[in-house]
């Protein structure tokens, strides 16, 4: 039997990307033109036409605005998961502004989706060595997971020599991080979870680096994509730097054909299913 990849999505809109912070005014949030539902029910429907379960790491922001969307997540079979409310960097949050963000959110949620809570992912993957304190705060709000921590060198987040596949950062009476997945090239962590870096690479790479994680080391995967990935039509930004621009528009248009051969060729399912059982622990 094939080994099962959780599927995952960060559910937010384009305008909430933490690359467009300097850009976008939060106070600019809601006089903007949401795509966000929209494009999570193109989604919802891919993953339908697939027979795929994933885990969708939600913004309370987002399930406040669109309680439907949320309960059409539930409804079809899926994972509801926090990505805080307010897509703030944890690195950027003081303990207590941080606990506040995913208590609000959490509750938020599960009062919407009708459904616990389990897991949790950080926007900007915004865990690493300087703030695991967040761990701990994570904990103590109720989550059983989290899915923060990247793996990798990278300008805006990263803690390159965390384990690779899932562990318990704090003990195991802490809670559960599940890196996005990497795979080992030499010395360094080739990116191969998805994101921008799945839209980079010709698709071939990315199946052939996920087929050496499955098969060469015997792991379960990890992929994640947000909405605004498969919506080449959304308003474009300007004033942004070069490197900006690459990361956020490249290859939208080629996204969801990538995404529908990902699924055809992998086995899917849900973050909890894969990773609440001990012996998926490394």
């Amino acid at each position: 039997m094939s080994i099962r990849n959780a599927m995952t999505v960060d559910v937010e809109d384009y305008f909430q990307v933490s690359a467009f912070e300097g850009h976008i005014d939060r106070a600019q949030w809601d006089t903007l033109p949401c795509r966000v539902e929209a494009n999570t029910d193109r989604i919802l429907a891919l993953f339908a036409a697939a027979d795929v379960k994933a885990t969708f790491f939600t913004l309370g922001w987002v399930a406040e605005r669109y309680p439907a969307l949320i309960q059409r997540i539930v409804a079809a079979g899926h994972e509801l998961a926090s990505h805080g409310y307010s897509h703030v960097r944890a690195s950027q949050q003081q303990p207590a502004e941080f606990r506040a963000d995913v208590e609000k959110a959490k509750k938020l949620l599960e009062d919407i989706g009708g459904v616990a809570v389990k897991g949790y992912r950080a926007p900007s993957y915004s865990i690493g060595a300087g703030n695991l304190w967040a761990l701990d705060e994570l904990a103590g709000a109720g989550y059983l997971y989290s899915s923060s921590i990247y793996p990798v060198r990278h300008d805006l987040y990263g803690m390159p020599d965390a384990p690779r596949f899932a562990f318990y950062p704090r003990g195991e009476k802490g809670i559960l991080e599940i890196p996005i997945t990497t795979l080992r090239l030499g010395q360094r962590n080739l990116p191969c979870g998805g994101g921008g870096f799945f839209r980079l690479y010709p698709y071939a790479v990315s199946r052939w680096a996920l087929r050496r994680v499955n098969q060469g080391e015997g792991q379960p995967g990890m992929f994640y994509f947000h909405p605004w990935e498969i919506d080449p039509g959304q308003p474009r930004q300007t004033g942004l730097g070069l490197k900006t621009r690459i990361r956020h528009y490249l290859n939208l248009g080629r996204m969801e054909s990538r995404l529908q051969a990902l699924l055809h060729d992998f086995s899917w399912d849900r973050m909890d299913r894969i990773f609440l059982d001990a012996e998926a622990v490394a």
